[in-house]
């Protein structure tokens, strides 16, 4: 039989998807640049020879960095104090998030198996939705200031901020995460007689456990760098320790404490990525 010459593939002479990115991109372009319009956004400001000459003489602050004995050990200590900041404001917000989570979320809802949630548990669940917008619609800053008022400064300001703003952030992903897994275990346990956490440890959990402290973890390492903020307006800390040397200009000291934080959230990485690697 004799073999049919076949016809050379010829590469089309322009991407053909190129007048749909191109459209995309003038699009986006029309979009974003009221946004950049309305902030005065001129980068091309901070290549001006007095932006650089102020640049060059704030970097040169940094450097050498602060090792003076005395002043590391106020860093360790402000160190320490931010760190359980962070970590006493996450506890509380997961005793806010995890219940909100458990009653919020439809696959753990007794009166969802028949596929039509009864009124009071769908009012109740969407209450507590409502509930965990407000908390997380607020800035960890505001809460700050509010209670620096209600209880003086101090890192007990700093803490209740951190956990009401991160339990409503927490409680929303928990719910997001456990809505998205397979569904089939935890409405078993429920449909044979199983609790509400019966169903949750051993139908929802096995199957979120490395994402929920992935994201866990990684709110830990955000709430370590909101202690810092926090402490700008009094709720301690390393934060309230820079403060004072930015209005020191003492940019040795500044960099000290900037080399600490970026070491704060190397270590978060890790334990994300080693508790990531023990859950697999």
């Amino acid at each position: 039989m004799p073999l049919t010459p076949t016809t050379p593939h010829v590469p089309a002479p322009r991407d053909p998807a190129r007048a749909g990115r191109l459209g995309w991109f003038v699009l986006a372009l029309a979009l974003l640049w009221p946004a950049l319009a309305a902030t005065e956004f001129r980068p091309w400001t901070l290549f001006d020879p007095a932006s650089r000459a102020a640049t060059g003489r704030f970097l040169a602050a940094f450097v050498p960095p602060a090792t003076d004995p005395e002043f590391l050990r106020l860093v360790a200590r402000g160190t320490w104090r931010t760190v359980a900041i962070a970590t006493a404001g996450i506890a509380l917000a997961l005793a806010i998030a995890v219940p909100c989570c458990l009653l919020s979320t439809r696959s753990l809802s007794v009166s969802a198996l028949s596929g039509r949630m009864a009124a009071l548990p769908a009012a109740a669940r969407q209450s507590l939705r409502w509930a965990l917008i407000v908390l997380r619609s607020i800035p960890e800053l505001v809460w700050a200031l509010v209670f620096v008022r209600v209880v003086g400064l101090g890192p007990t300001a700093g803490v209740l901020a951190i956990a009401l703003t991160y339990g409503g952030m927490l409680g929303k992903v928990y719910g997001d995460i456990l809505e998205s897994s397979d569904q089939a275990a935890a409405r078993a346990v429920l449909a044979n007689g199983g609790s509400r956490l019966q169903a949750f440890f051993y139908g929802l959990l096995p199957q979120g456990a490395a994402e929920l402290a992935s994201y866990t973890v990684y709110r830990w390492e955000c709430a370590i760098r909101s202690s810092v903020v926090l402490g700008f307006v009094g709720a301690g800390g390393l934060g309230q320790m820079l403060d004072t040397s930015t209005r020191m200009f003492a940019g040795g000291e500044v960099a000290t404490m900037l080399i600490v934080f970026v070491l704060l959230v190397a270590l978060a990485d890790r334990a994300s990525a080693w508790l990531r690697s023990a859950l697999a």
